[in-house]
C-alpha cells in the first residue's frame, strides 16, 4: 500500500488555482487544450499496454443519460499523480498519461459515453481540486480511508497492499515475512516498508528467532539491486511496484504479494455528487462483469488487484 499524507489544504488550492497541474488531453494528438473529443473517439496511446481492450469498448447509453448534464455536455475531468509505476506514469513523449489509473479511466470514459480530461496534479493537491469541483474524479492510486471519507466519496476499483520482489525462481521458498527471519531485506527507508520489516524483525525476536538484516536505501530502484545482486534475500515494496520491477527480465526477480496487508484503493469523488458516483460505479460494475477490466488489469500484470464488484467506500 502506498502510504500518501494529505497536508492541509492551502487557501490556493481550495480557490480552485492550479496548484501546480499540468493538463494531459486523453487524446496525445491533441492539444491539452483543445475540447476533449467525444467518447467514441477517445483513444489509448499506443504505449497504454491496455489500449486493445480499452478502444474496444462500446458507450452505454443509458449510464450516459443518467450522468449530470455538465459531464454529458463537457467531459470527464480526471486528476492523477504521474510517477508511481505501473499505477500511474508520463509516457515517452513526455506528456501523455499511462499506466493502469489512466487506463481505467479511459475505459470508464469511454462506457460512460463521455470525453476524457486527466490533469497531473501534485497529490496533495488532489483531493482540494475534487472539493471545488476542479476534477470530477481522482484516479492516483489512494487508498480509501476512513479519514479521507470525511471529504470524498470513493469507488473502490482495485485492492493493493504490500509485496515482496525475491530472485527469480525463489530458491530461499520464501513465502511469507515469517520466512525472512535470519535473512537480509532491503527497503526504501521511510514508509510502509520499513515499518513492516521492523514489525517482522520484531516478531521473529519474539518467537525466539533472529532477527531481519535491514539494508535502507533513498529510492526503491537501490533497494531493488540488494535482490538482483544478491546481497539481501527479499526486497519488501508495495506489490504493485514489486510486480512491475519482476516484469523486466533484467532484474531476475519475481513478486510475492503479502496477505493480510491488502487495502481497497478508491476513484474519490465529491460526496454531493451522487449521480456521478452512481453512474461511475455501475460502469466500473460493467467493465468488471464483461471482463473487460480483468484484461486491462491482466495487460499490466497486475491481476492480483482484481476486485469481484465496484464498492462505494467499501460497501
Amino acid at each position: 500500500m502506498k502510504i500518501r499524507i494529505v497536508i492541509p489544504l492551502l487557501l490556493a488550492c481550495l480557490a480552485g488555482t492550479a496548484c501546480g497541474a499540468q493538463s494531459l488531453n486523453a487524446d496525445p494528438a491533441a492539444p491539452a487544450s483543445k475540447s476533449a473529443q467525444p467518447a467514441a473517439q477517445v483513444q489509448a496511446p499506443a504505449e497504454d499496454k491496455a489500449a486493445a481492450v480499452v478502444n474496444a469498448i462500446a458507450a452505454d447509453p443509458a449510464l450516459n443519460a443518467r450522468l449530470p448534464a455538465d459531464v454529458r455536455a463537457e467531459g470527464l475531468k480526471m486528476t492523477t499523480s504521474l510517477g508511481y509505476p505501473p499505477m500511474n506514469m508520463i509516457g515517452s513523449d513526455g506528456t501523455t498519461a499511462i499506466g493502469l489509473d489512466p487506463s481505467l479511466g479511459r475505459a470508464l470514459a469511454r462506457k460512460l459515453g463521455v470525453s476524457l480530461h486527466i490533469t497531473d496534479e501534485e497529490f496533495n493537491s488532489q483531493i482540494p481540486g475534487i472539493i471545488t469541483g476542479r476534477y470530477d474524479i481522482l484516479m492516483s492510486s489512494v487508498s480509501d480511508t476512513a479519514e479521507r471519507r470525511t471529504n470524498v466519496t470513493f469507488v473502490d476499483y482495485v485492492k493493493a497492499g504490500a509485496g515482496m520482489l525475491v530472485e527469480k525462481g525463489n530458491p530461499e521458498a520464501i513465502k511469507t515475512p515469517a520466512d525472512l527471519c535470519g535473512r537480509t531485506v532491503s527497503v526504501v527507508d521511510n514508509g510502509s516498508s520499513l515499518a513492516l520489516a521492523e514489525q517482522t524483525h520484531a516478531d521473529c525476536e519474539k518467537n525466539g528467532e533472529k532477527g531481519l538484516d535491514i539494508l535502507k536505501f533513498a529510492g526503491d530502484q537501490e533497494a531493488l539491486l540488494q535482490v538482483s545482486n544478491g546481497r539481501a534475500q527479499a526486497n519488501i515494496t508495495d506489490y504493485v511496484v514489486a510486480a512491475y520491477k519482476a516484469g523486466d527480465p533484467k532484474t531476475g526477480t519475481e513478486a510475492l504479494s503479502i496477505a493480510g496487508t491488502e487495502a481497497l484503493w478508491g476513484i474519490a469523488l465529491h460526496p454531493d455528487n451522487k449521480e456521478l458516483i452512481e453512474a461511475v460505479r455501475d460502469a466500473l460494475d460493467a467493465l468488471i462483469k464483461s471482463g473487460e477490466y480483468g484484461k486491462i488489469l491482466a495487460a499490466w500484470d497486475l491481476e492480483q488487484l482484481a476486485i469481484e464488484s465496484a464498492l462505494v467506500n467499501g460497501e
